[in-house]
C-alpha cells in the first residue's frame, strides 16, 4: 500500500480510461468559492452506462464536483471553475454551450425530493413541454406514462395523475423527481445523496431503480453511505479535502484500496 503522503498520480488520482466508453471526463478541474480552493486538480473518467459513486467525509467536495458536471455551480456568484470537463469529448464550459440544453442532457436529482407544486402529470410533462420534445397531447401522455413506468411509480399513481406531486410520500416524491429527470431523455443522471431523507424501504426501492436505469443512462451518485456505494455502483471515487484520492472498480476500492487515506475512510478510522 502506498504512503498517504505520496504525490497524486498526475491530476487524476486514478488510471485514466482510454476507450470510447468514457461518457464524462475531467482534467485539472478546480473549483473556487471566492478565495477558497474547494476542488483541487481533479481528473476523473466516468464510464457510460455504469453507476459511479462519489464517497468521502462531509465537506470533502463530492457534491461540489458533482455540480460541475452540469454547471449547477454557475448559479453561485462567487464560484469559479477552471480546468477541462467534457461530455462526449465536448467541453461543457465552452461559451457556445447552451446551459439549458446541457442540463437536459445531464439531469439532476437532489438530496431532498423537490416536486414542483403541480400535478403528478404536470411534474413529468413540464420538461418535454419546455424543451419541445413532445409534438402533441398523445405523445406527451406517452412520455409521462413511460417515465413513471421506468421510475417504478406508474402503478402507484396512474389513477391520480391530476393529484399534487407534493401529496406523495417521501420515497414516491423522489421517484417522481427521477421520472421528471428522465422524461427529457438525458444521457447522464446526477444524484446528490438521493436517499438521505428516505426510510430504509424507500431507499431500497431507489437503489433497485438506480440499478435498472443504468442500462439506459450513465449515473453518478454522491452518497454518505459506503454500504450504498458498494451495493449500487460499478466504480467508486474517494474524495478527501477537495482532492480525488483514488478511483477504480468498486470492489477493488472496498477490498484492496491503493491509498492509506482510502483504507482509513472505508475502515472507519475517520470520516
Amino acid at each position: 500500500m502506498t504512503d498517504q503522503h505520496q504525490p497524486f498520480e498526475g491530476t487524476a488520482g486514478q488510471p485514466r480510461i482510454a476507450d470510447r466508453s468514457v461518457k464524462v471526463s475531467a482534467t485539472n478541474a478546480n473549483v473556487y468559492y471566492g478565495e477558497k480552493h474547494a476542488i483541487k486538480d481533479v481528473g476523473l473518467d466516468i464510464v457510460a452506462q455504469e453507476v459511479t459513486a462519489f464517497i468521502g467525509p462531509s465537506g470533502c467536495g463530492k457534491s461540489t464536483f458533482l455540480r460541475c458536471l452540469n454547471r449547477m455551480n454557475d448559479t453561485i456568484d462567487i464560484c469559479r471553475v477552471t480546468g477541462d470537463i467534457r461530455l462526449d469529448e465536448e467541453d461543457i464550459y465552452d461559451r457556445k454551450i447552451d446551459v439549458v440544453e446541457l442540463r437536459a442532457r445531464v439531469g439532476m436529482v437532489f438530496q431532498k425530493p423537490n416536486p414542483f407544486p403541480k400535478s403528478i402529470y404536470e411534474n413529468i410533462a413540464y420538461g418535454p413541454r419546455i424543451h419541445g420534445t413532445a409534438t402533441g397531447k398523445a405523445e406527451l401522455d406517452e412520455i409521462v406514462q413511460s417515465s413513471l413506468v421506468r421510475a417504478g411509480l406508474w402503478e402507484e399513481v396512474k389513477d391520480r395523475l391530476d393529484s399534487p406531486g407534493t401529496g406523495l410520500s417521501g420515497g414516491q416524491q423522489q421517484r417522481l423527481c427521477i421520472a421528471r429527470a428522465i422524461a427529457v431523455s438525458p444521457e447522464v443522471i446526477l444524484m446528490d445523496e438521493p436517499c438521505s431523507a428516505l426510510d430504509p424501504i424507500a431507499t431500497a426501492k431507489i437503489e433497485e431503480l438506480i440499478d435498472e436505469l443504468r442500462t439506459n443512462f450513465t449515473i453518478v451518485i454522491v452518497t454518505h453511505s459506503m454500504q450504498q456505494a458498494a451495493r449500487v455502483s460499478q466504480r467508486t471515487a474517494f474524495f478527501h479535502l477537495g482532492r480525488l484520492i483514488e478511483c477504480g472498480d468498486t470492489e477493488t476500492i472496498f477490498t484492496n484500496p491503493q491509498h492509506n487515506l482510502t483504507q482509513g475512510y472505508i475502515t472507519g478510522r475517520f470520516g
